[in-house]
């Protein structure tokens, strides 16, 4: 409550009261600036939960996009390995299929070999010295094709396959176990790496009872 009182100048004087309306009055203002500071900070909060939300948003995005180049890559990556397989096994069947070639053109100089020395009787008039000779050639050359690969096949004993022999004739035989065995090599065989790239051939015994 404001108090007016007279001096001796006559002047008007206000009592304390005045000041602590005053201060009442200032505590109103100081309250309502509080307010309006609140709600600043009540909207700074709101921007802020929604800059999260946005980045929330943008890294789930670029996860995703991570996740989906991700999967590109390995996938390039297989098909980039199983390319370069594939172009090794082509690589392989090619040298295989060159390798063979030359050694089956080869064949015909190993049969000669052994055709020279099939006649045993024959072969041992020869001269020793060009005899030994040619015996280490032949030797050097079987060599060199088992290097490559190359194995030869004599059957002979063996029983006849005719998924691996080929017959070009019959030998008649009394003796009933040498039945449908191997009784002569006529020429021999080849495999390449456990691939038949000439079969033997070969005359075989068919049994015949004797007649009495």
């Amino acid at each position: 409550m404001i108090k007016k009182q007279k001096d001796s100048t006559n002047n008007d004087i206000y009592s304390e009261d005045i000041f602590r309306e005053n201060k009442k009055g200032d505590n109103v203002d100081s309250i309502k600036d509080d307010g309006y500071n609140d709600d600043i900070e009540i909207e700074e909060e709101g921007t802020q939960s929604d800059t999260i939300k946005d980045l929330r948003k943008k890294l789930k995005s670029c996860q995703k996009q991570r996740g989906e180049y991700l999967i590109g890559w390995q996938r390039s990556k297989a098909d980039f390995i199983n390319a370069r397989k594939a172009f090794e096994e082509e690589k392989k069947e090619y040298v295989s299929f060159a390798k063979e070639n030359v050694l089956e053109e080869l064949l015909p100089v190993a049969d000669s070999f052994d055709m020279a020395f099939a006649n045993k009787e024959v072969w041992e008039k020869v001269d020793k010295n060009w005899r030994v000779g040619v015996e280490y050639i032949y030797s050097q050359f079987i060599t060199v094709l088992e290097g490559n690969g190359l194995e030869q096949t004599n059957p002979l004993g063996k029983v006849f396959n005719p998924r691996e022999h080929t017959s070009v004739d019959i030998v008649e035989t009394d003796k009933k176990k040498e039945d449908e065995h191997i009784a002569l090599v006529v020429q021999k065989g080849y495999l390449l790496q456990d691939k038949i790239i000439r079969s033997p051939k070969v005359k075989v015994f068919s049994y015949k009872k004797k007649s009495e």
